[in-house]
């Protein structure tokens, strides 16, 4: 590119103007980026504390647990995380190691690979869900009331829609 070239770009950028949040919208919006960070950490450190399981191993468990046969490919696992294939990958390995799930090759096609819950996953599953409902309900559910909790999930449905509609494999909701 030339210099000329290089300048106009640079002079259009500049011209190119985001929509700013105001003071209110910029107060919401730090509050949901502040609110569900300290969210995920604390029920992160509650499921550590007091099971040695994190929140994505206990994501994994739930997804798996929903699933028909307790089993879903690894690729459709990762998607339904918004995580990456290797993290999940990673540890899933561990879990593995752990023997809460198992990998095998997919009898469908052969190709994929799919994690099935073990029945030592299911169990610890059972044992580690009420400490997360708790804590859900301790750090979020009874904070406000009902009609602004529904509006949250009001809120949360419609960027989820927008999102997915970039990435439909995502989607987990069973009422979609």
């Amino acid at each position: 590119m030339t210099e000329p070239d290089l300048e106009a770009t640079r002079e259009a950028w500049l011209r190119r103007e985001p929509r700013w949040l105001d003071d209110r919208q910029q107060r919401s919006w730090r509050a949901l980026v502040l609110g569900t960070t300290l969210l995920f950490d604390r029920l992160d450190d509650d499921l550590r504390k007091q099971h040695g399981v994190s929140l994505v191993e206990y994501e994994i468990l739930v997804r798996l647990s929903e699933a028909e046969g307790r089993a879903l490919r690894m690729a459709r696992l990762a998607d339904s995380l918004a995580h990456s294939r290797s993290r999940v990958t990673h540890t899933v390995k561990r879990m593995e190691a752990e023997g809460l799930v198992e990998r095998c090759g997919s009898t469908v096609d052969g190709r994929g690979v799919v994690c099935k819950m073990t029945e030592r996953g299911d169990l610890l599953l059972r044992n580690v869900a009420p400490t997360h409902v708790t804590g859900v309900r301790d750090y979020l559910v009874d904070l406000v009331d009902d009609d602004d909790f529904a509006a949250l999930g009001r809120v949360m449905d419609a960027v989820a829609d927008r999102l997915i509609a970039d990435h439909p494999e995502r989607e987990m909701r069973d009422d979609r």
